[in-house]
């Protein structure tokens, strides 16, 4: 069977109600920067249709070339904005900046990386697909160390008020400040699952107040 790192990696664990402080380790990441409503936005969408071939392309290589057959992980997005309430109280999502991230072993290398690049232009170029975000996918280690997640379950519109109370209460009450970018793990396909069961973890990187 595939690894799968979602069961073994602490910083893919949540719970629903619960807010928790833990130490996110550094992670490689195939990474796509855009802007604008995902919900309407084509960038986003060719962010999407970019990230997950190659990411395929790197499951297949790594399996055939390393022996390491490991799960394709799921979509994350780091997200932010010049006013953060855009967020929270506005929701305005034209404003959202992004990036959206798939996780990737260690034992991905940068060459591994490129030739995955490679194979997928040329696959869809066979077969006359466009890929306009293709090359702006990149690979690269984010680290982002000491956060708060939880779980949220429900529509990503039903975040506001998780995330009002992560900033503006447990935050402040537990010593801490925001320091890095909102940061979201979509557990659940929204393809195959209905929006008042998906299950989202929400982390915020954070310091220590002094």
């Amino acid at each position: 069977m595939a690894l799968d790192p979602k069961k073994t990696l602490d910083a893919y664990q949540a719970k629903h109600g619960e807010f928790r402080i833990l130490d996110v380790p550094s992670m490689q990441y195939l990474m796509v920067d855009g802007a604008g409503d995902p919900n309407t936005a084509q960038a986003y969408q060719d962010a999407v249709s970019a990230l997950f071939p190659i990411a395929y392309a790197l499951k297949f290589a790594s399996r055939e070339q390393l022996g390491i057959d490991t799960v394709v992980m799921p979509l994350e997005g780091q997200w932010h904005a010049p006013d953060m309430e855009s967020f929270t109280s506005r929701r305005d999502k034209s404003a959202w900046r992004w990036t959206l991230l798939i996780m990737v072993p260690d034992h991905v290398t940068p060459e591994m990386f490129d030739h995955a690049v490679d194979a997928v232009e040329a696959k869809l170029a066979k077969k006359k697909q466009p890929a306009p975000a293709l090359r702006s996918v990149r690979l690269e280690t984010l680290d982002e160390g000491l956060s708060v997640q939880t779980l949220h379950v429900g529509s990503y519109d039903d975040e506001a008020p998780v995330l009002d109370e992560l900033h503006h209460r447990f935050i402040p009450e537990n010593g801490l400040s925001m320091t890095g970018l909102h940061h979201e793990i979509y557990l659940s396909d929204v393809r195959r699952v209905e929006p008042a069961k998906l299950r989202t973890i929400l982390r915020q990187p954070v310091g220590r107040a002094t």
